[in-house]
C-alpha cells in the first residue's frame, strides 16, 4: 500500500508540471458553466437544481478525459522511461493503479472547482442536496471509468495522438450505447432483448440513474467492474509488451 501511495503521489504531482493539466481545468470549469447557463437555460428553467449542469458531463468527458489519459503510458513508451518503471520493485498492477488513481484524483480536483455551482443553487433556492451529491458521485464514477478505458488504450501505443483519438472514439461509443438516439436507430433491425443488452452496457443509463438521486448498487457495480476490467486489460497489455 505504501508503494501504491508513493506512486500515486508522484504521478499526481507530475500532472501540475505540464500545461495540459491547467488547460484541462480551465476548459472543464469554463465549459461546464457556459453549457449550464446558456445551453442548459439555467435561469429560464426556473428551478433550483443542477440537472442541466450534470447532463453535459458525460459528453465533456468524452473529449476531455482522453486528453488526460493519452499520456499515461504512451508518453512513457515514447520516451523510453517505461523500461525504468518496469524495473522498480513494484508489480505492474501497482503501476497501473498508481497512474489511474493519480489521474482520477486530478479529475476530482476539477469537480471540486465546480462546487461554487452547488453554493449558487442553494443561494437561489432550496435544492435537493442529496440528489446533487449523488450527481457528483455519478460524474466522478463515469470519469474514472473513462480514465480506465483511456489507460488501456494508452498502453497500446506510443503515440499520444492515436491514444487520444482511439480513447475518445471508445468513450463516445460506450456513451452512445445507452442513448435514445442509438435505440431509435436500430429499433427496426434489432430485437428488444438485443437493445436491452446494449442499453445495459451503455454508460448513460447508469449515469442518469444515479443523477436522479437513486443509489442503486447495480449502477455502482457497473462502473467499478467496468473500470476493473479495463485496468486489468492494461496490466495484460503492459506485461505482454514487456515480454516481447
Amino acid at each position: 500500500m505504501r508503494a501504491l501511495f508513493v506512486l500515486t503521489k508522484r504521478e499526481f504531482t507530475a500532472y501540475f508540471t505540464t500545461p495540459v493539466a491547467w488547460i484541462f481545468l480551465m476548459i472543464f470549469v469554463s465549459l461546464s458553466g457556459l453549457l449550464t447557463f446558456y445551453a442548459g437555460d439555467f435561469f429560464g428553467r426556473g428551478q433550483a437544481d443542477l440537472q442541466s449542469f450534470f447532463l453535459f458531463h458525460p459528453w465533456l468527458y468524452v473529449f476531455l478525459i482522453p486528453a488526460v489519459s493519452m499520456r499515461m503510458w504512451a508518453e512513457e513508451r515514447r520516451s523510453g522511461t517505461i523500461e525504468m518503471l518496469m524495473t522498480l520493485p513494484v508489480s505492474t498492477g501497482e503501476l497501473v493503479l498508481g497512474k489511474f488513481f493519480a489521474a482520477w484524483a486530478f479529475v476530482g480536483i476539477a469537480l471540486l472547482l465546480t462546487l461554487p455551482m452547488w453554493l449558487t443553487v442553494n443561494y437561489l433556492g432550496d435544492p435537493d442536496n442529496g440528489v446533487i451529491f449523488m450527481s457528483y458521485l455519478a460524474s466522478f464514477l463515469i470519469a474514472g471509468t473513462f480514465l480506465s478505458v483511456g489507460s488501456c488504450v494508452s498502453a497500446c501505443t506510443k503515440s499520444q495522438i492515436i491514444a487520444f483519438a482511439a480513447a475518445m472514439m471508445a468513450c463516445l461509443l460506450l456513451t452512445f450505447l445507452g442513448s435514445d438516439a442509438l435505440i431509435n436507430l436500430f429499433s427496426d433491425v434489432a430485437t428488444e432483448k438485443v437493445m436491452k443488452l446494449f442499453q445495459s452496457f451503455g454508460f448513460l443509463i447508469h449515469f442518469l440513474s444515479l443523477t436522479r438521486g437513486v443509489l442503486d448498487m447495480r449502477d455502482l457495480l457497473f462502473f467499478i467492474s467496468f473500470s476493473g476490467v479495463f485496468l486489468f486489460a492494461t496490466v495484460i497489455v503492459l506485461d505482454h509488451k514487456k515480454a516481447v
